[in-house]
């Protein structure tokens, strides 16, 4: 019955709903009265950015810069706090180091010389030559010490036969000290001049034979011989020629962190110690007769091919060990040039020494510096001495290297045809090692000479990998790629010797150029490759 009605009221209601028209609006009524005001919000947090200069040395902009950090200022100080921080930038002063390279500054030691380059003109010999060798300064990671080898120099066959020509004899080899600046630019900071022990200036004139000198004639700029008294003339019993038993033709360079230096050379080969002044404090060489000796080399480093002695000097993290690398084969006996050259270590407390092969990728390569990365781990530049502009094969390779699986020579004992010789090493067969790799060589194949080596269980170094190939890197243009300073686990720094800027053909100086329209002179030149694997071999 509830049910029923409910139906019947539904029905009418839609019947009359029905029946209606639609009417005209009606007029819109007046507006009500405006509401009261909400309460206030809370104020917004403002947005802070700011910014920071960034000196030199920074790890994210190396030669300074701008910081940029963002975030919201939650506190409400009105500063951005270092965990309110969320987003930094960094704009970084502009830097050539990684394309083209920076020089180094120089000044002029002499410029009246005929240019035989450019009949009619002179040219200049720059007191740069900064390039032998470099290393960072222990605790400024902005500042590097490089050094120059015995001055400038040429070849030249006067009077007593073939030489070199020293147009400034006189020339003292010297370390420098260089900062990079935010500018981008390098500044000279010192020069260290190296001196005996009694503190007077050495020269780079060399060495009599007794001490490693080969014979190497000494002319001046006019081509005579320079001799004691330059006023007199030569006369080989009253007025020799004058020769300098301290004199260095120097290559490699350790910095310590006492603030004194090591440095190796190639006339003896020599490794000589000098105070943070320059003052000789200590002497290693192979000569066992030479009384400033701290330690005596292995006698067979004494065979060194002239003007190719011990072109790399590193030391160990720890500073407890000195490692050297010799540029090329030794003369051991004699002649015996190919792709085998010695890595030595030199305990310098106790004198306890080890030496070890390596192999070059061509015989006539040089190896122009060894690095440290650990005791047993380094780097070692290899180069050929070719131009890229001229030679676009060009070889400038860092390559990493590690002694721990290669053999110790020194500790080899003899065993049937094996024996060790006191005055050149190592033997097999009555050969030094020089004479197996060259005497079973087939023309520069070198692989069955060290076959031979390998038989009697004597292993080089190994070649872990190549860490960078400057020709592809930068187009590297100089010829002597001869220095490397480590400044991190991912970056390297490279620099080369321009010899002063100095060169000759057929025994006439000439200004050193780095290309046939002879526009552009040679000079000490500053690269650094980021990105790199500079971590020791595991």
């Amino acid at each position: 019955m509830n049910t029923f009605k409910l139906s019947l009221l539904g029905l009418s209601t839609a019947l009359v709903l029905t029946a209606c028209g639609d009417g005209k609006d009606g007029a819109n009524g007046n507006d009500g009265l405006a509401g009261a005001n909400g309460s206030n919000g809370a104020n917004g947090l403002t947005s802070l950015v700011m910014q920071s200069q960034l000196a030199t040395g920074h790890a994210s902009c190396w030669l300074g810069g701008v910081q940029i950090d963002s975030g919201i200022d939650i506190n409400a100080n009105g500063s951005l706090d270092s965990a309110e921080v969320t987003a930094t930038s960094y704009v970084c002063n502009p830097s050539n180091f990684a394309s083209s390279g920076v020089s180094l500054p120089y000044s002029v030691l002499r410029n009246d010389l005929e240019n035989g380059a450019i009949p009619g003109s002179t040219f200049e010999i720059r007191n740069g030559g900064f390039g032998s060798d470099m290393d960072g300064h222990p605790t400024n990671p902005m500042q590097f010490y490089a050094i120059t080898d015995r001055g400038p120099n040429a070849n030249f066959s006067g009077e007593l036969g073939a030489g070199k020509m020293f147009p400034t004899p006189d020339y003292v080899p010297r370390i420098g000290l260089f900062e990079i600046q935010a500018t981008g630019d390098i500044k000279l900071v010192k020069t260290i001049l190296l001196k005996d022990r009694d503190g007077n200036t050495i020269t780079g004139l060399p060495n009599q034979a007794a001490l490693g000198g080969t014979g190497e004639i000494p002319y001046d700029a006019a081509g005579e011989v320079i001799r004691i008294d330059p006023s007199q003339p030569y006369d080989a019993v009253t007025n020799p020629i004058k020769l300098d038993d301290y004199g260095l033709d120097s290559e490699g360079l350790v910095a310590m962190s006492d603030g004194t230096f090591w440095v190796s050379d190639e006339y003896g080969p020599h490794i000589v110690h000098y105070s943070a002044e320059g003052v000789e404090l200590q002497r290693i060489n192979a000569f066992a007769a030479d009384t400033r000796n701290l330690h005596t080399l292995p006698a067979e480093f004494a065979n060194r091919w002239a003007n190719r002695g011990m072109e790399g000097l590193t030391i160990t993290p720890d500073e407890t060990t000195l490692v050297g690398i010799m540029q090329s084969s030794l003369d051991n006996p004699s002649s015996n040039r190919t792709d085998l050259t010695r890595i030595v270590t030199v305990n310098i407390a106790t004198g306890a020494m080890s030496q070890y092969l390596y192999k070059q990728e061509k015989g006539s390569n040089s190896n122009s510096a060894i690095k440290a990365l650990s005791a047993t781990s380094f780097l070692v530049l290899e180069r050929d001495g070719a131009f890229f502009n001229s030679t676009p094969t060009a070889m400038k390779h860092v390559y990493k290297i590690d002694i721990n699986t290669a053999t110790d020579l020194e500790s080899v004992a003899a065993v049937g045809e094996v024996e060790q010789n006191s005055a050149i090493g190592l033997t097999i067969g009555g050969l030094s090692l020089e004479q197996i790799v060259k005497t079973n060589a087939v023309g520069s194949n070198t692989a069955a000479g060290w076959e031979i080596l390998a038989n009697n269980g004597i292993t080089p170094a190994n070649k872990t990998s190549l860490v960078v190939n400057m020709v592809n890197e930068v187009s590297y243009p100089h010829d002597k790629m001869e220095g490397l300073w480590i400044l991190d686990n991912h970056r390297l720094a490279v620099i080369n010797d321009d010899d002063f800027a100095t060169w000759s053909t057929n025994d006439v100086l000439e200004q050193k150029y780095l290309d046939d329209t002879q526009s552009r002179i040679d000079s000490n030149t500053l690269y650094i490759i980021d990105g790199l694997d500079l971590t020791p071999t595991q």
